[in-house]
């Protein structure tokens, strides 16, 4: 039975991983944008959209990690220099991808959430962590699509 259960708990961090990755995309491609911008849009995009997703990436990772000390689990580096956005495609598209791996972010805690494993082998902190998260989370992909319609305005 401790097998399972640690196997199930290796499963949820995993899973909140998965979501880290996205949102450390999301972070690399929100620099990306910021880096073409002018001084004035760059703080825009800076507080719409830069500073939520880089706090609820620590907050991801912190969650993760206090998991992980908990249990006794591994937890792994979450590494996402790369946005898969050439600066030639403008800050539009950079905003987009961060846009996506937000939402990406977003399902796969809610399906997290959906399945009950938090309850089932997590514990309290760890499902207020991801709530927490997804409470950040939630309203930039409305944020983006706000900045996208000022942009170059």
């Amino acid at each position: 039975m401790a097998y399972a259960t640690r196997e199930a708990r290796q499963h949820l961090l995993d899973t909140i991983g998965e979501a880290v990755d996205e949102l450390a995309i999301a972070v690399a491609a929100l620099g990306g944008a910021y880096e073409l911008l002018d001084e004035v849009t760059g703080d825009r995009l800076e507080d719409a959209l830069f500073r939520p997703v880089q706090s609820a990436l620590g907050r991801a990772k912190r969650t993760c990690a206090a998991f992980a000390e908990r249990h006794g689990l591994e937890t792994r580096d979450y590494d996402a220099a790369n946005a898969g956005v050439m600066p030639s495609q403008g800050p539009r598209a950079f905003v987009e991808r961060a846009s996506e791996t937000i939402s990406e972010a977003d399902l796969i805690l809610s399906e997290l959430q959906d399945s009950m494993m938090p309850v089932e082998v997590g514990d309290p902190d760890v499902r207020a962590g991801i709530a927490d998260v997804r409470s950040a989370i939630g309203p930039l992909e409305e944020a983006a699509a706000r900045f996208l319609r000022t942009l170059g305005r």
